[in-house]
């Protein structure tokens, strides 16, 4: 189990199934988000014969217990809390999407539990931090159904989904069972992922498998992990979208079943396991699915004024905060045309505006969205306004909210203040909650 520190709670545990002999090597199988452990169904048969196969759920996924992880990091030390538990000290991982995100982590942070590392439709970073902060606002909004209706596009290529309906509703239902607030923070800790700087220390045999029509994160990611992980070897699966162990199970497993032969075995073992109760998925969540018939960088700083000696520069934290609540978008333009005269004014915005005001613990980001919000409207800055709407749906406040919190503003910044506002805001909470074809 990660050390704690004095006074820090244990990770939660994941739920999870074991299959195949208590005495064999493990392996542990990740899944993406929306999905549950039973995208690995097809393949449990096969590679539970020889090694014990571990499958978990994302929290709040298949009936688990909706404990939202801020992080990949967090979920990545859930599961090796989890693995404490039932005595498995060092396995072979391999992990879909966000699971191929943990199975990262842990390669970097804990090489010493992990043996072999299989990445399926992974990526270093997954799109860009925008992309998913906007996901939460339209999951926020609107619930998962949007989102649920869509998987099927994002995950399989049209002909498996025209061919196999029963499987495309297997993936609605899946998602739309999920709970929100743990798919939100999902959607957080995707936003914030990026180890494109550290995968040369990447230090165990890595296969990097990705369906050859995946539109999410397709071949263009997986050269990019084979590229950065010295011992890494790539396999594209014809006919696959996102979820290849659904659409080719046959491929997919026989490529995992051949990479983690691979690896020595003693260095996937596992502490005898006592017989352990498998929790089970909610009677709304859906089971097994239907079988398949065959066939960006901060700027660099200027120098400034010095800060006092032993007081942490409150910069970096500071564009951190300003790019996570305002946008990448948003903030690269705003300092793309830096030059001599403007350079010192951004840098003073980011250092004290975001890195110390932003960040001070007195207050939530909500908070602090709602106040912004009130004074851009009492000051008139309209131009402002719809910045901060669209970066009060990221820090959490629903359509209802903000249209509670302009209301009051036309009771003590009048109402032709107000009007304008509600105009303003009114066109980017359509802008922002509206799911994208």
């Amino acid at each position: 189990m990660p050390e704690l520190s004095a006074g820090q709670a244990a990770p939660a545990l994941l739920q999870y199934r074991i299959d195949g002999p208590d005495d064999a090597p493990v392996l542990v199988l990740g899944p993406s988000l929306g999905a549950t452990w039973h995208m690995w169904d097809r393949q449990v048969a096969d590679l539970s014969a020889e090694w014990r196969v571990v499958r978990y759920d994302l929290p709040g996924h298949g009936g688990a217990p909706a404990e939202p992880a801020e992080s990949v990091a967090d979920l990545a030390d859930r599961l090796l809390a989890t693995l404490d538990a039932i005595g498995v000290q060092r396995f072979g991982y391999a992990g879909c999407s966000i699971g191929g995100a943990v199975g990262l982590d842990l390669a970097l942070r804990r090489p010493d539990r992990v043996g072999s590392l299989a990445l399926v439709a992974a990526s270093p970073r997954f799109g860009t931090a925008d992309e998913f902060r906007r996901r939460g606002v339209i999951v926020r909004t609107n619930g998962l159904e949007p989102v649920a209706l869509a998987a099927p596009a994002a995950w399989f290529t049209d002909a498996f989904a025209a061919a196999q309906p029963a499987i495309v509703d297997w993936a609605v239902q899946m998602v739309r069972t999920t709970d929100p607030a743990c798919y939100i923070a999902a959607c957080e800790a995707l936003a914030t992922f990026d180890v494109r700087a550290e995968l040369g220390r990447v230090a165990v045999p890595a296969l990097v498998l990705v369906g050859a029509e995946d539109q999410v994160t397709g071949p263009a990611e997986a050269r990019t992990l084979v590229a950065g992980i010295p011992d890494a070897r790539l396999a594209l699966v014809p006919g696959a979208g996102h979820l290849a162990p659904v659409e080719q199970p046959a491929a997919v497993t026989d490529l995992l079943v051949q990479h983690f032969s691979a690896a020595p075995q003693d260095t996937l073992t596992a502490i005898p396991l006592q017989a352990q109760p498998i929790a089970s998925a909610a009677p709304a969540a859906p089971s097994a699915a239907p079988e398949a018939s065959t066939g960006s960088t901060a700027p660099a700083v200027s120098a400034g004024a010095p800060e006092p000696e032993g007081r942490p520069d409150p910069y970096e934290p500071g564009m951190k905060t300003r790019r996570e609540v305002l946008g990448d978008a948003y903030v690269d333009a705003a300092t793309a045309g830096d030059d001599p005269f403007t350079a010192e004014f951004q840098e003073l915005v980011t250092r004290y505006a975001w890195g110390e005001v932003w960040n001070r613990e007195g207050l939530d980001r909500r908070t602090r969205s709602a106040v912004t919000m009130t004074a851009l409207v009492a000051g008139g800055r309209l131009e402002e306004l719809a910045v901060h709407v669209r970066a009060a749906l990221r820090n959490g406040l629903t359509p209802d909210e903000i249209k509670e919190i302009l209301i009051h503003t036309a009771v003590y910044c009048g109402a032709p203040a107000a009007n304008a506002a509600f105009g303003v805001a009114r066109t980017v909470v359509r802008e922002e909650t509206t799911p994208r074809s």
